[in-house]
């Protein structure tokens, strides 16, 4: 299991932090994004999504509670799982197509935490003395894979 723990300055760099795992998510990849309101998930999500498609705006997907984007090589979808009632209605959003064929980025996580696969890579923000902690938290392979990003 792999555990990182990293301090992020600003939104800057809570974006940039995306921007730098986007070159080894692949499809098949569950990542997890956990934290309060305000801790920088959908930030976090937004600077994914654009260093992964080059979209420029990346809307939350609080009220639609998802959003796909297209890759060259799968589909991503972007789910806020924020206002979700019952963990079974996420079958209905989508979730197991994206989990077969496509990458899932869940905020929320933890309002399905049954339906989530081992092997995901978990990222916890919390507010710390005006600036994020990151933890980021994986088995299986996302250990040799985190270690090619350099995080630390």
């Amino acid at each position: 299991m792999t555990d990182i723990t990293l301090s992020l300055a600003d939104e800057a760099a809570t974006a940039a932090l995306g921007a730098r795992l986007a070159p080894i998510i692949r499809a098949g990849d569950v990542i997890g994004l956990s934290g309060p309101l305000g801790a920088g998930k959908t930030t976090l999500a937004r600077g994914l999504i654009a260093a992964l498609t080059g979209a420029r705006e990346a809307p939350s997907p609080t009220f639609a509670l998802v959003e796909t984007y297209e890759t060259p090589a799968f589909s991503l979808w972007h789910f806020d799982l924020y206002r979700l009632e019952k963990p079974e209605e996420a079958w209905e959003l989508g979730l197991e197509e994206a989990f077969g064929s496509g990458a899932a980025l869940i905020e929320w996580p933890e309002r399905i935490a049954a339906l989530l696969p081992a092997d995901m890579l978990l990222i916890r923000l919390d507010p710390d003395a005006g600036k994020r902690r990151a933890r980021l938290r994986g088995g299986g392979a996302w250990q040799d894979r985190l270690a090619a990003v350099s995080l630390r």
